[in-house]
């Protein structure tokens, strides 16, 4: 439904450049056919956003594949990370909720 909405802003503006130009010799009325397109390609692009960007454009201008940010190597690495962001893993292992060295006596 996008291309005839598109395709109808593009004639539209070449016939406004038709019009505005005629009672001009046909160099003139060209030349503004070809300016009325030009802006209703404009208008009727953005109007229908016909130029969009694909998902994987965006995201591979966003990070870098590799590093562990993307949702491809959070995927690939999801067993070993255990679900957590690299480098925002918590600590592992015993910690005593005090604070103290492992006989009791504070560090």
């Amino acid at each position: 439904m996008r291309n005839p909405i598109f395709f109808g802003f593009v004639a539209l503006g070449g016939l406004v450049g038709l019009f505005s130009a005629a009672m001009d010799d046909w160099g003139t009325r060209v030349v503004m056919i070809g300016v009325g397109m030009l802006f209703g390609t404009a208008i009727g692009g953005a109007l229908t956003r016909v130029r969009r960007m694909s998902r994987s454009l965006r995201q591979g201008a966003d990070s870098i594949p590799g590093m562990g940010v993307t949702s491809e190597d959070l995927a690939a690495n999801y067993w070993r990370d255990k679900g957590h962001p690299p480098f925002m893993k918590p600590p592992e292992g015993d910690l005593n909720p005090n604070m103290s060295g492992p006989d009791g006596d504070s560090a």
